[in-house]
Protein backbone atom coordinates (compact mmCIF):
# COMPACT_ATOMS: atom_id res chain seq x y z
CA UNK A 1 0.00 0.00 0.00
CA UNK A 2 2.82 2.37 0.80
CA UNK A 3 4.11 2.10 -2.39
CA UNK A 4 1.04 3.31 -4.09
CA UNK A 5 1.58 6.55 -2.56
CA UNK A 6 4.41 7.23 -4.69
CA UNK A 7 2.65 6.94 -8.15
CA UNK A 8 -0.25 8.75 -6.62
CA UNK A 9 2.25 11.56 -5.57
CA UNK A 10 3.48 11.56 -9.11
CA UNK A 11 0.60 12.41 -10.25
CA UNK A 12 -0.93 15.02 -8.49
CA UNK A 13 2.64 16.95 -8.34
CA UNK A 14 2.22 16.30 -12.53
CA UNK A 15 -1.13 17.80 -12.06
CA UNK A 16 0.01 20.86 -11.27
CA UNK A 17 -0.69 23.79 -13.69
CA UNK A 18 2.86 26.21 -13.33
CA UNK A 19 2.00 27.44 -16.49
CA UNK A 20 -1.67 28.20 -16.29
CA UNK A 21 -1.77 30.01 -13.49
CA UNK A 22 1.85 31.85 -13.82
CA UNK A 23 -0.27 33.55 -17.07
CA UNK A 24 -3.21 34.01 -15.11
CA UNK A 25 -1.26 35.47 -12.96
CA UNK A 26 0.44 37.63 -15.06
CA UNK A 27 -1.46 38.38 -17.64
CA UNK A 28 -4.87 37.52 -16.87
CA UNK A 29 -5.37 35.03 -19.67
CA UNK A 30 -5.24 31.06 -20.01
CA UNK A 31 -2.09 30.04 -21.77
CA UNK A 32 -3.81 27.41 -23.72
CA UNK A 33 -5.77 30.16 -25.68
CA UNK A 34 -2.50 30.74 -28.02
CA UNK A 35 0.22 28.87 -29.85
CA UNK A 36 -0.26 25.09 -29.49
CA UNK A 37 -3.23 25.15 -27.57
CA UNK A 38 -1.24 23.24 -24.53
CA UNK A 39 -0.19 24.49 -21.01
CA UNK A 40 3.87 24.31 -21.82
CA UNK A 41 6.82 26.59 -21.16
CA UNK A 42 6.88 28.18 -25.14
CA UNK A 43 3.24 29.27 -24.93
CA UNK A 44 4.04 30.76 -21.36
CA UNK A 45 6.87 32.53 -23.17
CA UNK A 46 4.48 34.13 -26.21
CA UNK A 47 1.81 35.67 -23.22
CA UNK A 48 4.16 36.51 -20.26
CA UNK A 49 7.96 36.65 -21.51
CA UNK A 50 11.40 34.51 -21.88
CA UNK A 51 11.24 34.77 -17.22
CA UNK A 52 8.47 33.46 -16.25
CA UNK A 53 9.05 31.27 -19.13
CA UNK A 54 12.23 30.32 -17.62
CA UNK A 55 10.11 29.56 -14.38
CA UNK A 56 7.37 26.93 -15.67
CA UNK A 57 10.18 25.50 -17.34
CA UNK A 58 12.12 24.70 -13.67
CA UNK A 59 8.81 24.37 -12.34
CA UNK A 60 7.52 21.60 -14.50
CA UNK A 61 10.93 19.95 -14.38
CA UNK A 62 10.47 19.50 -10.39
CA UNK A 63 7.64 18.09 -11.12
CA UNK A 64 9.37 14.82 -12.59
CA UNK A 65 12.50 15.04 -10.41
CA UNK A 66 10.77 15.40 -6.67
CA UNK A 67 8.19 12.42 -6.85
CA UNK A 68 10.44 10.34 -8.67
CA UNK A 69 13.67 11.23 -6.03
CA UNK A 70 11.57 10.55 -3.70
CA UNK A 71 10.74 6.93 -5.00
CA UNK A 72 14.03 6.57 -5.42
CA UNK A 73 15.29 7.39 -2.10
CA UNK A 74 12.21 5.84 0.15
CA UNK A 75 11.62 2.40 -1.95
CA UNK A 76 13.70 -0.83 -3.63
CA UNK A 77 11.17 -1.81 -6.43
CA UNK A 78 12.36 -0.35 -9.79
CA UNK A 79 8.65 -0.25 -11.00
CA UNK A 80 7.38 2.11 -8.24
CA UNK A 81 10.07 4.03 -9.39
CA UNK A 82 9.47 3.81 -13.08
CA UNK A 83 5.40 3.84 -12.58
CA UNK A 84 5.91 7.23 -10.68
CA UNK A 85 8.15 9.09 -12.70
CA UNK A 86 5.54 7.68 -15.70
CA UNK A 87 2.54 9.15 -13.12
CA UNK A 88 4.48 12.56 -12.93
CA UNK A 89 4.08 12.86 -16.64
CA UNK A 90 0.59 11.84 -17.36
CA UNK A 91 -0.38 14.22 -14.75
CA UNK A 92 1.25 16.88 -16.89
CA UNK A 93 -0.16 15.96 -19.37
CA UNK A 94 -3.80 15.14 -18.18
CA UNK A 95 -3.94 17.24 -15.27
CA UNK A 96 -6.75 16.83 -12.90
CA UNK A 97 -6.19 20.31 -11.65
CA UNK A 98 -6.82 21.91 -15.28
CA UNK A 99 -9.75 19.90 -16.35
CA UNK A 100 -7.03 16.99 -17.77
CA UNK A 101 -5.97 20.16 -20.53
CA UNK A 102 -2.26 20.01 -19.97
CA UNK A 103 1.09 19.94 -21.64
CA UNK A 104 3.53 18.24 -23.51
CA UNK A 105 5.47 15.88 -20.71
CA UNK A 106 8.60 16.88 -22.07
CA UNK A 107 10.34 19.15 -19.24
CA UNK A 108 8.41 16.53 -16.29
CA UNK A 109 9.88 13.46 -18.33
CA UNK A 110 13.24 15.81 -18.43
CA UNK A 111 13.16 16.01 -14.33
CA UNK A 112 12.14 12.15 -13.74
CA UNK A 113 15.48 11.57 -15.82
CA UNK A 114 17.47 13.62 -13.65
CA UNK A 115 16.86 12.08 -10.89
CA UNK A 116 17.04 8.64 -12.43
CA UNK A 117 20.25 9.28 -14.31
CA UNK A 118 22.02 12.47 -15.17
CA UNK A 119 23.50 10.36 -18.28
CA UNK A 120 20.04 9.32 -19.43
CA UNK A 121 18.96 12.78 -19.57
CA UNK A 122 21.85 13.66 -21.43
CA UNK A 123 21.20 10.93 -23.85
CA UNK A 124 17.46 11.43 -24.46
CA UNK A 125 17.79 15.16 -24.73
CA UNK A 126 20.61 14.73 -27.43
CA UNK A 127 17.92 12.35 -29.34
CA UNK A 128 15.16 14.90 -29.19
CA UNK A 129 17.46 17.84 -30.48
CA UNK A 130 18.82 15.75 -33.15
CA UNK A 131 15.40 14.24 -34.45
CA UNK A 132 14.25 17.41 -34.38
CA UNK A 133 17.29 18.63 -36.62
CA UNK A 134 16.51 15.73 -39.06
CA UNK A 135 12.93 15.34 -39.26
CA UNK A 136 12.22 19.34 -37.86
CA UNK A 137 8.89 18.70 -36.94
CA UNK A 138 9.02 19.21 -33.46
CA UNK A 139 5.92 17.01 -32.69
CA UNK A 140 6.96 13.64 -34.90
CA UNK A 141 10.04 14.09 -33.56
CA UNK A 142 9.23 13.93 -29.72
CA UNK A 143 6.71 11.31 -31.06
CA UNK A 144 10.16 9.11 -32.17
CA UNK A 145 11.95 10.24 -29.52
CA UNK A 146 9.82 8.78 -26.87
CA UNK A 147 9.70 5.73 -28.45
CA UNK A 148 13.51 5.50 -28.80
CA UNK A 149 14.48 6.61 -25.82
CA UNK A 150 14.26 3.17 -23.68
CA UNK A 151 15.92 1.29 -26.80
CA UNK A 152 18.44 4.06 -26.72
CA UNK A 153 19.17 3.86 -23.52
CA UNK A 154 20.10 0.11 -23.28
CA UNK A 155 22.25 0.27 -26.62
CA UNK A 156 24.33 2.41 -23.90
CA UNK A 157 24.19 -0.40 -21.08
CA UNK A 158 21.36 2.23 -19.37
CA UNK A 159 19.59 -0.44 -17.75
CA UNK A 160 19.06 0.85 -14.40
CA UNK A 161 15.54 2.38 -13.20
CA UNK A 162 16.46 5.23 -15.97
CA UNK A 163 15.49 2.81 -18.85
CA UNK A 164 12.66 1.96 -17.21
CA UNK A 165 11.57 5.26 -16.71
CA UNK A 166 12.11 5.82 -20.57
CA UNK A 167 10.08 3.14 -21.28
CA UNK A 168 7.18 4.46 -19.13
CA UNK A 169 7.37 8.29 -19.93
CA UNK A 170 8.45 7.41 -23.02
CA UNK A 171 5.19 5.88 -24.36
CA UNK A 172 3.27 8.57 -22.38
CA UNK A 173 5.03 11.13 -24.59
CA UNK A 174 4.69 9.38 -28.11
CA UNK A 175 1.01 9.20 -27.32
CA UNK A 176 0.49 12.78 -25.99
CA UNK A 177 2.24 14.22 -29.35
CA UNK A 178 0.66 12.35 -31.96
CA UNK A 179 -2.26 14.94 -31.54
CA UNK A 180 0.33 17.46 -32.98
CA UNK A 181 1.20 14.97 -35.96
CA UNK A 182 -0.34 17.08 -38.80
CA UNK A 183 0.23 20.51 -37.02
CA UNK A 184 2.29 23.13 -39.55
CA UNK A 185 5.40 24.45 -37.56
CA UNK A 186 6.23 27.50 -39.15
CA UNK A 187 9.52 27.88 -37.06
CA UNK A 188 11.46 26.13 -34.97
CA UNK A 189 11.34 26.08 -31.07
CA UNK A 190 8.41 28.95 -31.07
CA UNK A 191 7.38 28.38 -34.36
CA UNK A 192 6.08 32.22 -34.54
CA UNK A 193 5.08 33.16 -37.80
CA UNK A 194 7.47 34.23 -40.36
CA UNK A 195 7.10 37.60 -42.16
CA UNK A 196 6.87 36.23 -46.08
CA UNK A 197 9.03 38.29 -47.92
CA UNK A 198 7.13 39.83 -50.74
CA UNK A 199 7.53 39.60 -54.53
CA UNK A 200 9.92 41.73 -56.50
Amino acid sequence: MANLIFPMLGYLLGSLPFSIWITRFVKGVDVRDSGSGHATTTNTIRQAGFGWGALVLILDISKGYIPTWLAINDSNDVWVIAITATFAVIGHCWPVFAKFRGGMGLATAGGAFLAANPLAFLICAAILILLVLVIRHSARASVFAGIFAAPALWIFNIRDEAFWVALGAGLVIAVRFLIDWNRKYRELWLDREKVEKSPG
